[in-house]
């Protein structure tokens, strides 16, 4: 089997991270590994599931050691299960490679050969992020799983038994924003939630979560500082251009543009806002669009090359500016 999506989707599970209490626990099981204590049960789980890491041993030599040597060995005997429950038990092992897209080409082509030989007492179940990094021969050896960000509906239920659970105090609309800025992603979403609530019990007295403090651990500019530089820019958010926002011509955007970066947000992190604020915009015909895009493509490969951020946000916001003009 092969299961790739984006990050925090459930495929596997991640390892724990410090002192978190059983609350967080709960959402870390992911489907692999779910599926195997399923099948095996506590007391063969150990020694008929092999689980490596792919980015820390990704070379050629784990590929003959490791997985060689587990994969040829015949499952043992079914012993009667210690808490008493029937488990499938089927007669072959299980080798799971998470971040499987991190190993080389040449530990991939080798693994080919050892998943035909040894199919029928061991299965695979790699695991990545981009299914593109896996070479074409060995991903037609696997039955593909996409997995897709997780719902609005099912990571907001988890994320209120979380904070229900561990007595988070949020303002109105908080655990909606974590789950809207986490973009699908539940371990970034307990991450975010999870800082929030250090962050502010550690005050004196201990203050509630708010939208601000949600915004700045996450790096991720509020809308309505976006929405008030658009419109110096001539765009009126999610409607089009707007000729008459623009009147404060060059003071007005560099106003805009100084009090976005004195308030210390990341104009890397503005200009990506930037372009999902403006493209998918109907109105605002191609050509426009287009101007846009190569202003704000620009900027970026400047700021990569170390370029001052306030100077290369005012330039990029200036062009914006003059193609919503014409």
């Amino acid at each position: 089997m092969l299961f790739y999506g984006p990050p925090g989707t459930g495929k596997t599970s991640e390892p724990e991270m410090g002192p978190i209490t059983p609350a967080w626990k709960l959402t870390v099981t992911g489907t692999i590994l779910a599926l195997a204590r399923q099948l095996f049960g506590p007391d063969l789980f150990r020694a008929r599931v092999l689980e490596l890491n792919a980015s820390d041993e990704r070379g050629i030599s784990v590929v003959r050691e490791k997985i060689k040597t587990f994969a040829r060995e015949t499952p043992r005997h079914v012993p009667v299960s210690s808490d008493g429950k029937t488990y499938p038990c089927p007669p072959y092992k299980l080798i799971i490679l998470d971040e499987a897209d991190s190993m080389t080409q040449d530990a991939q082509s080798a693994l080919r050969r050892i998943m035909e030989t040894y199919s029928r007492i061991t299965r695979f179940c790699l695991v990545c992020n981009y299914v593109t990094r896996i070479i074409e021969p060995l991903a037609s050896r696997c039955s593909k799983f996409r997995f897709r960000p997780l719902g609005q509906g099912s990571s907001q239920a988890r994320i209120e038994m979380i904070a229900s659970a561990e007595g988070v105090d949020a303002e109105d609309g908080v655990l909606p924003l974590i789950l809207e800025l986490a973009g699908g992603d539940l371990r970034k979403a307990i991450t975010y939630l999870q800082t929030a609530q250090r962050l502010h019990s550690a005050s004196k007295p201990p203050t509630q979560i708010s939208k601000l403090s949600v915004h700045e651990i996450s790096g991720v500019v509020p809308g309505t500082t976006i929405d008030d530089l658009l419109k110096v820019m001539g765009v009126e958010p999610g409607q089009g251009i707007d000729q008459s926002l623009a009147k404060g011509g060059f003071e007005a955007v560099k106003r805009g543009v100084k009090g976005v970066i004195r308030e210390g947000w990341s104009a890397g992190q503005v200009l990506e806002q930037i372009h999902d604020a403006v493209i998918p915009i109907v109105s605002i015909p191609t050509i426009q669009k287009s101007q846009a895009a190569l202003a704000i493509a620009e900027c970026d490969k400047a700021l990569c090359e170390g370029g001052d951020e306030e100077l290369q946000l005012l330039e990029c916001c200036l062009r914006i500016r003059e193609a919503m003009m014409r």
